[in-house]
């Protein structure tokens, strides 16, 4: 066994795993909701449908879109095996009161939150990348170019109440799982110090609010019909 499999397959490389895939996930989140913030834009739709179509067939954003998938496969099924380990070494359970614990719910959670998080990115893609690919999508006509109108089906599935509903709530769960793994993932790396930790930690609540927010203001907005 190589040094490299040996690394990963202990704690500390399964850790250290998390917090890379943790650390691009997060990255990936911005650009994605930089993109999607484009559904709100008062033009019909023009805005997003053509930043789909170039997602869509730009071969580098494939390239990228396929790596994300794997790292998140890679990082909840990580978090599930350091969950199931760390549980199998308590073999005496600490009688200490939940209230005097200093872990927070999100961070003693963890795992629950990365597979709720999961179950939502299969209901999202099976809504909206597959039916991208696969479904009967109308098109628009830009400049005398057809485009397939994605914004129409996300615009049907925003109009729906319960769905509108369930993507917020799953956004509520997102904003726990960040609000620990975000300091938690420099913490993997060593990035720990007296004086840039308390920064990391502050960075990583402001992140773990407005990102998930900004996500949860988009079916909000597009099923009260607000526009900007």
């Amino acid at each position: 066994m190589s040094w490299f499999t040996q690394t990963l397959s202990g704690s500390v490389g399964k850790k250290l795993l998390m917090a890379l895939t943790g650390l691009f996930l997060i990255l990936f989140l911005v650009i994605h909701l930089a993109g999607n913030l484009q559904l709100l834009f008062n033009d019909g739709g023009k805005a997003f449908n053509l930043y789909a179509t170039n997602m869509a067939n730009n071969p580098l954003i494939k390239v990228v879109s396929y790596g994300n998938f794997f790292f998140i496969l890679v990082h909840v099924i990580d978090g599930i095996i350091l969950t199931m380990k760390n549980k199998a070494a308590r073999n005496i359970r600490y009688k200490v009161a939940i209230k005097d614990s200093k872990s927070s719910w999100a961070s003693k959670n963890m795992a629950l939150l990365g597979i709720i998080t999961l179950i939502f990115l299969i209901a999202h893609l099976k809504g909206f990348w597959y039916e991208f690919k696969f479904g009967a999508i109308p098109f628009a006509t830009y400049d005398g170019v057809e485009y397939k109108d994605v914004f129409q089906i996300v615009q049907a599935l925003f109009s729906d109440p319960i769905y509108a509903g369930f993507y917020v709530i799953c956004m509520i769960f997102l904003a726990l799982h960040l609000s620990h793994g975000f300091s938690s993932a420099f913490q993997s790396m060593g990035l720990n110090h007296k004086k840039y930790t308390p920064f990391i930690s502050k960075l990583g609540l402001v992140y773990s609010i407005l990102i998930p927010l900004g996500f949860a203001s988009i079916p909000i907005c597009m099923l009260l019909g607000i526009k900007f």
